[in-house]
């Protein structure tokens, strides 16, 4: 049914006729191309979809759009006036609130809202305006402050000042807080994800996924489907031109399913249609006959001999891989400790939760501008896809193009291949680009998730507080297909021990297959879960040493000279101890004076502090080979762009990239362009995983500025018939005694010479060895420190993290304020995995169907957060950067975890914390809790 409406839509008078389904962000996007207005959840959960309608803030997603009749609404594209961006705006950018930018306009949308009714609005304020419009990235500390800085500057007041962290020793532009590269076209809407990319004559795909999470496929037919008018194509196994399995490290998930379904995200058949209702309904049409087979829940149970085993081809079974750390003699170690605890934990499944869901879209050779088959992705490698979209499609890799587009937050969970294949056969099938964009509740179910694991930790010291050795056992639900199950769990192994010197050590780990979703990267990358057990365990022993905790880990702290479990000498750049010492000031600060206390109690409310340490690998690590290339090239006109394909998430590698080439060159930071993720444009810039990228890529970004530096400083030198040596870069100028030319002027002289203004350099990581070769497993690592201050409410349960104190050291601070920001972000997910998050899967069906059904932490959360940088710099990184984007994830839930230890003297083994369960705790005089609130039934 078609209606017509009367809207004003940021002062623009329209009038349209309308499907009456509408909702108000599909008429705002599909109807008037205003993209700015995300869509996130399709739930009104999120809140990313907000905009004003006459002046109220409203879920667009949810919101019919003939309710609008009438009405004037304002999307984020009406907030700024003309080119003068309104201050909501200009202070999210100024005060680094802008990460991955999918999430932005809603949060600009709702503090308008408030802002427009209460310009003085103070952090509690703000809290409950935005408390259903979240954002996966920043950790909200730097959004209250852009929003109460705009209040002030809309009140005719002056802004405050940017929170920039201290750092050592700015350069020309390293260590400076320059803006994010396109981080205003985030603000006003203009920035486009892969869902605000259209193509005329444009189809729309979906896909049939399992009924059971284990089942023989008997048959499949498809023909009613095919016979649905407006439906394009409908494709099963037997139409895989190639290949038809897929995977980053074992190729052993389907392309799509032909004998067999192993749980309920696999895909069986996908469709293309004129539109997304058709699509849809043709899915409904498709006709499969299954089998249902037993499930295997539970890996440890998928360990055992009656287990049905799952992947019959591969060589172990259900065991994916067994992974083994031995240093020194375990036995005697324990022989020699004093004390010995041994302790299970265990840790959930949980959800990556970006807010832009998957979407794809594959563009046949031979569209107008597309001279060979081209998928359009937000993917965090894009090169991977590529080759792995060869492999399916049985064709050689350079004859398809893969372009990345902005990512609305990864977190490692735009690892594996999701839509990419399915469109681009779909588009050969049918001539037309075809467009996947999976609903939330499809990406709830399909997509790869947190490992939960099960870790048997036993630690000994001796009475002097020595660590003397660590045996450990996980057990690591890998899910269905292996995804980066190898990887993720050899990190969980081989940081087993903590960032402390000790000198035995056994650990095992069983990465097992289950009819559960696939595990894969999530940011931490397995350490997450180690460092839950390990420093619970150091609190443990110290209270048996009657050793303060803090001491404790400064007398086990690792540091330079010491060997590491996996046989590695650090030799440079260890800079745990300065962190610890950080957090502890901070902690004795907090008190005023009036002496520190780990515990105390006001009232009914039990207050409690919590330290907990981590380290974390920069770089693959482990013998592969870790490499980047970046090409650069300078202008007539003065600029240069740097060329990588390597993916942002928010993270800043693109403005990273950028001052790396600015510093070298000595250019102004708006003087340099990046071009990311492009495989026939942009140099392959490898993962973006495992806290590479700024190392990596940093590293390739400098030495090709170096080497451009170098070929103008020759075309420069005889130009101006100077020694090269003399020649001195300054803000685009080449200056040498008294003569000086400008850059844009010496590329058009090189040019009428026959000579290029583009170079590229491929850098290798430093080698590293394999797990059990000894020698340098890594090349680098970051260390942290956290400690938490909790309240805990002793009649309700309820647990409220009040502060976080993190010292990190990265090396070195590239964009301090967006670096301050990563581990921001990552303090507030780490949060949620310790109190709100758990997907919830019962016998391989998901439960977390809906992004409603998983609890990802709000702004009403997020604690005070103090941070600390620490520069303890690596000798082989860009200006001695290491890593940030996991080390803030890994040790929030232990320090957490110990503060309520401390406040309620009940120890928890089990995330997330179960409130209700710790009540009951606290009344029945219990000092452990063994059970997490999705163990609930």
């Amino acid at each position: 049914m078609m209606a017509t409406i009367n809207i004003t839509v940021n002062g623009q008078q329209i009038e349209r006729e309308v499907d009456e389904s509408r909702t108000l962000a599909q008429f705002l996007r599909n109807d008037l191309g205003l993209t700015g207005t995300k869509i996130g959840c399709e739930e009104a959960e999120c809140g990313i979809c907000t905009v004003l309608v006459d002046g109220v803030p409203v879920d667009s997603c949810v919101y019919p759009v003939l309710k609008a009749q009438g009405k004037s609404i304002k999307s984020v594209e009406g907030l700024a006036e003309g080119e003068t961006l309104h201050p909501i705006q200009s202070s999210f950018i100024e005060h680094g609130a802008v990460q991955c930018g999918y999430c932005t306009p809603g949060l600009m949308m709702t503090a308008t809202a408030l802002l427009n009714e209460n310009p003085d609005p103070s952090e509690q304020d703000i809290k409950v305006a935005l408390k259903d419009t979240y954002c996966r990235c920043t950790g909200y500390a730097s959004v209250i402050r852009a929003i109460q800085s705009a209040g002030r500057e809309l009140r005719g007041e002056t802004p405050l000042p940017v929170n920039d962290p201290a750092v050592s020793e700015p350069m020309h532009v390293i260590s400076r807080s320059v803006p994010p590269q396109e981080v205003r076209a985030k603000v006003t809407g203009q920035a486009k994800y892969t869902d605000d990319i259209t193509f005329p004559g444009m189809l729309y795909a979906r896909t049939l996924r399992s009924r059971y999470p284990h089942a023989k496929i008997l048959s499949i037919s498809t023909e009613k489907a095919k016979a649905l008018p407006g439906v394009q194509a409908v494709l099963t196994h037997a139409d895989v031109p190639g290949e038809n399995l897929h995977g980053l490290v074992y190729r052993d998930w389907p392309v799509l399913c032909d004998t067999v379904v192993r749980y309920m995200g696999d895909a069986v058949a996908i469709v293309a249609a004129d539109t997304e209702d058709l699509a849809a309904e043709a899915l409904k049409l498709i006709e499969v006959e299954y089998e249902p087979l037993p499930v295997v829940a539970d890996p440890q149970y998928a360990h055992t001999a009656e287990a049905p085993v799952l992947h019959p081809e591969h060589p172990t079974g259900n065991l994916l891989k067994h992974i083994k750390v031995r240093h020194g003699d375990i036995e005697a170690g324990f022989a020699q400790a004093d004390v010995i605890i041994e302790r299970e934990y265990h840790t959930p499944t949980t959800e990556h939760a970006f807010l832009e869901p998957e979407c794809a879209i594959g563009v046949p050779a031979g569209y107008p501008d597309h001279d060979k088959l081209t998928v359009y992705v937000g993917s965090q490698i894009p090169y991977q896809d590529r080759n792995q979209l060869g492999l399916a499609l049985g064709v050689p890799e350079e004859s398809v193009r893969v372009i990345g587009t902005l990512i609305g937050g990864g977190f490692g969970g735009k690892e594996d291949i999701a839509g990419q294949i399915h469109v681009a056969m779909l588009a050969n099938a049918t001539g037309r680009p075809v467009k996947m964009l999976y609903t939330r509740q499809e990406s709830l179910v399909f997509h790869p998730k947190r490992h939960a694991t099960t870790i048997r930790m036993k630690t000994g010291a001796t009475r002097d507080g020595k660590l003397i050795a660590v045996q450990a056992e996980l057990y690591g639900d890998a899910g269905a297909y292996a995804s980066l199950s190898d990887k993720v769990l050899t990190r969980a192994t081989t940081h087993a021990t903590g960032p402390y010197a000790v000198p035995n050590a056994k650990i095992d780990c069983f990465a097992m297959y289950t009819n559960n979703v696939p595990s894969g990267a999530f940011r931490g990358f397995g350490v997450t879960q180690s460092a839950f057990a390990v420093e619970q365990n150091m609190d443990l022993l110290a209270a048996e040493l009657g050793i303060d905790p803090v001491q404790f880990r400064l007398i086990n702290a690792q540091k330079v000279g010491v060997t590491t479990a996996t046989g590695q000498l650090l030799r440079e750049s260890v800079g745990l101890i300065e962190t610890i010492e950080d957090a502890w000031k901070d902690m004795q600060a907090h008190h005023n004076g009036d002496g520190f206390r780990w515990a105390w109690r006001d009232g009914h409310k039990a207050y409690g502090w919590g330290i907990a340490c981590a380290y974390k690998n920069t770089g693959l690590g482990g013998g592969a080979p870790d490499k980047s290339e970046a090409e650069i090239e300078a202008f007539e006109d003065g600029t240069v762009e740097v060329r990588t394909a390597a993916a942002d998430m928010g993270q800043g590698l693109a403005h990273v990239v950028a001052q790396c080439a600015a510093e070298e060159l000595k250019l102004p930071y708006e003087k340099v362009r990046v071009l990311l993720c492009d495989t026939d444009l942009t140099p392959n810039g490898g993962p973006t995983t495992a806290s590479r990228q700024t190392f990596v890529t940093g590293n390739a970004a400098r030495l090709a500025a170096v080497a451009l530096r170098d070929a103008l400083t020759q075309s420069a030198a005889e130009m101006m018939d100077v020694p090269p040596q003399t020649i001195r870069y300054e803000e685009g100028l080449l200056r040498s005694n008294g003569h000086q030319v400008e850059m844009g002027r010496l590329v058009h002289w090189m040019k009428s010479h026959g000579l290029t203004s583009r170079v590229r350099h491929e850098y290798y990581a430093p080698k590293t060895q394999p797990l059990g070769s000894g020698g340098d497993m890594h090349f680098a690592f970051s260390y942290a420190t956290q400690s938490a201050l909790v309240e805990v409410d002793m009649e309700t349960g309820e647990v409220h993290v009040l502060k976080i104190v993190s010292s990190t050291d990265i090396g070195r601070a590239i964009n301090p304020l967006m670096l301050q920001g990563q581990i921001e972000g990552g303090i507030v997910m780490a949060l949620g995995h310790c109190l709100t998050e758990a997907y919830i899967i019962e016998d391989g069906v998901p439960w977390s169907r809906l992004l409603a059904r998983y609890k990802m932490p709000s702004i009403k959360h997020a604690p005070e957060i103090v941070s600390h940088l620490v520069e303890h710099r690596s000798e082989a990184g860009p200006y001695g950067a290491k890593g940030v984007g996991e080390i803030p994830s890994i040790n929030t839930t232990p320090a957490i975890c110990n503060a309520i230890t401390n406040a309620t003297g009940v120890r928890i083994y089990a995330t997330p914390v179960d409130q209700d369960a710790l009540l009951l705790a606290i009344k029945n005089g219990q000092t452990e809790l063994h059970t997490a609130w999705q163990h609930v039934r």
